[in-house]
């Protein structure tokens, strides 16, 4: 039985896991300070004084998908562009020179642009220099991943949005990521093809945060249950200005307020003392200072969400898309790059974020894997 078939009874009847979890976050279990040192010992016990860096790579903001809080929706009149594998290529040789061995390749869901194949050319070409690779792209079946893991992805991160069924019915309004559990079960399928790191997390600020805080945390403590050979990481993203709407400003009622992220990220440490934490751009820089020893594992730092966004790689295929159809620019429009997904909020410098993570005494880890380890 899957995820999607046992989340309504987990909640309605909660482990006794899930019961310490909600005490921690709704502040009756114990105080943040407390919470927080003792976060902040188990982090050193399983990681020591270590954080991973990666970086985002986006491939395409090309979608099918109608999504009402997404900057890459079908229906925005964004300037949009896929990639070459050469540019692929190119963007990851800058991010190397950068010191980065950890890259997260992201890419609409659109079968047209992003067609079959593709991903595999792309992970092909940067497995020879790029050790560890992971991938956020839309849900696929079992097979497909096994192709994918072949090809020398070992990460995948999927994100549910919501995990409210109403709320999520509501925000997507076309496209198969309207299919509420076949997203919900796609670390589950992820896993039965061959991914040994499993990424999950919600974005925060679609519904009520403490309600999907136990949801992602029944969901992580199945998974550790079912997928127990998979090393698992957990994110709490919230909501950033998108286009189309970069006049975001959060709903009160919905809004995760600085303190209670702290909470959360503490909560789930003290509850999952090994499950890798990951905070990226999204959140401001004073924050992501004041959270780095606490807790967290995992950091972004340079990111840029457009394709091409570190070299300009693809400026030159800029386009609409209008019912699935390339629509070419007015030569005169003075454009050079695709749009943005989201505003990042710590815009920082990868070396930057590197002397802030020493000067808390914590080892920036550009590398943590290679397959000479599995070497015979």
């Amino acid at each position: 039985m899957a995820f999607a078939d046992v989340l309504p009874d987990l909640l309605d009847r909660p482990t006794p896991l899930l019961r310490r979890f909600g005490r921690l976050i709704d502040g009756t279990g114990e105080p943040l300070e407390s919470l927080a040192r003792r976060s902040q010992q188990l982090t050193r016990r399983h990681f020591g004084k270590t954080m991973r860096l990666f970086a985002p790579l986006y491939l395409s903001n090309e979608c099918v998908n109608n999504c009402s809080y997404c900057g890459f929706s079908r229906d925005a009149a964004i300037l949009r562009t896929t990639l070459s594998v050469e540019h692929v290529v190119r963007e990851a040789r800058h991010l190397h020179a950068l010191g980065f061995r950890n890259l997260l390749l992201v890419a609409g869901e659109h079968p047209k642009f992003v067609s079959d194949g593709y991903l595999q050319q792309c992970l092909d070409a940067l497995k020879p220099f790029i050790s560890t690779l992971a991938i956020e792209v839309g849900p696929m079946e079992d097979a497909q991943y096994a192709e994918i893991v072949r090809h020398g992805a070992e990460g995948l991160v999927v994100y549910q949005e919501t995990y409210d069924r109403d709320i999520y019915q509501s925000l997507h309004s076309a496209g198969p990521k309207k299919n509420f559990a076949w997203r919900l079960d796609c670390p589950e399928r992820a896993y039965a093809g061959g991914f040994r790191r499993i990424g999950i997390g919600a974005l925060f600020g679609l519904a009520p945060w403490r309600r999907e805080a136990m949801a992602l945390c029944a969901h992580l403590e199945y998974l550790y249950k079912h997928c127990w050979k998979a090393q698992f990481t957990v994110s709490f993203p919230r909501m950033r200005p998108y286009a189309g709407n970069y006049q975001y400003r959060p709903d009160p009622d919905l809004f995760l307020p600085d303190r209670d992220f702290v909470r959360l990220i503490t909560a789930f440490r003290v509850t999952f003392p090994q499950a890798g934490i990951v905070v990226s751009t999204r959140e401001p820089a004073a924050l992501r200072d004041a959270v780095a020893g606490l807790g967290v594992t995992h950091m972004s730092a340079g990111a840029r969400t457009e394709p091409g966004g570190y070299t300009g790689a693809g400026g030159h295929d800029l386009h609409l898309t209008v019912h699935g159809r390339r629509v070419e620019l007015d030569a005169k429009s003075g454009c050079e790059h695709a749009t943005e997904q989201f505003q990042i909020s710590d815009t920082r410098s990868t070396a930057e974020v590197a002397a802030m993570l020493r000067a808390q005494h914590l080892d920036p880890v550009w590398k943590d894997w290679d397959e000479v380890l599995l070497a015979e």
